[in-house]
């Protein structure tokens, strides 16, 4: 059996309606088990205090953002390279799960920054490079509402993700590339705490059920993603019946 079988839309939807269900319920026990763990059973940070715990929210969206649209750019790949729908229709369903993952990161990282930057915003690299990637997805989605041909709106939208990418990937590793900036290195997964070095590395108190919220917001991504994918493959058809209809 070949992954490509499943680019047929009647063989997507059949998989996808046994997949869903089990899927949507792990994704909502998980999110739940991680947010009300770390909202409600974790201690407060000796520096940061409560607001701390908005890590839970914020850290897992922001992954989701940039991981959503690195989703879409290995689609919009598949479609340029293979022209299989399946894909084209999975990227366009991730844009607007992936613009909302980058509002709440946005949101969430206003509200935290305030009490601990003085400020709302700053022009820092990560907090710029991210916002030009919602940029980006507001442009994807729009690119795909403006253009009546669904195959020139993937081609059209599958070379923008491409550009968008550029974006993404600032937007994880803005703090490597440029010292100067209010966000800190990577301090949940790195390099140093394999040596034992802790001094900047997330406590496994935050750490575990931080790492349970980012297995919930990635299972419900996935959920929304194939939800949405089956809703567009529907509408394509609709659209396909309605055309045929008004030629005869």
């Amino acid at each position: 059996m070949s992954i490509w079988e499943y680019a047929n839309p009647v063989k997507f939807l059949r998989l996808t309606d046994k997949l869903l269900p089990p899927l949507a319920i792990l994704s909502i026990v998980t999110l739940i088990i991680g947010l009300v763990w770390g909202f409600f059973f974790t201690p407060d940070d000796f520096r940061q205090g409560s607001t701390v715990k908005i890590i839970y929210l914020h850290v897992p969206a922001a992954l989701m953002a940039i991981n959503a649209w690195l989703m879409m750019l290995v689609a919009s790949l598949v479609w340029i390279v293979r022209r299989h729908h399946v894909s084209a229709l999975a990227a366009r369903a991730a844009g607007p799960v992936g613009a909302v993952m980058t509002i709440i990161a946005l949101a969430t990282g206003a509200i935290w920054g305030q009490p601990m930057w003085g400020t709302w915003w700053a022009w820092d690299p990560r907090l710029t490079s991210f916002l030009i990637l919602f940029l980006f997805y507001l442009g994807y989605i729009a690119l795909w509402e403006a253009i009546e041909d669904s195959d020139t709106a993937a081609d059209l939208t599958s070379i923008l993700c491409l550009v968008g990418s550029v974006f993404a990937v600032l937007s994880r590793y803005a703090v490597n590339f440029w010292n100067q900036g209010l966000h800190q290195g990577a301090s949940v997964m790195r390099a140093g705490a394999i040596a034992g070095d802790t001094e900047e590395r997330v406590s496994n108190v935050f750490a575990i059920p931080l790492f349970v919220s980012m297995a919930g917001f990635f299972l419900l991504f996935l959920t929304l993603v194939l939800l949405r994918t089956r809703t567009e493959i529907r509408s394509r058809r609709i659209k396909a019946l309605l055309a045929k209809e008004r030629a005869a």
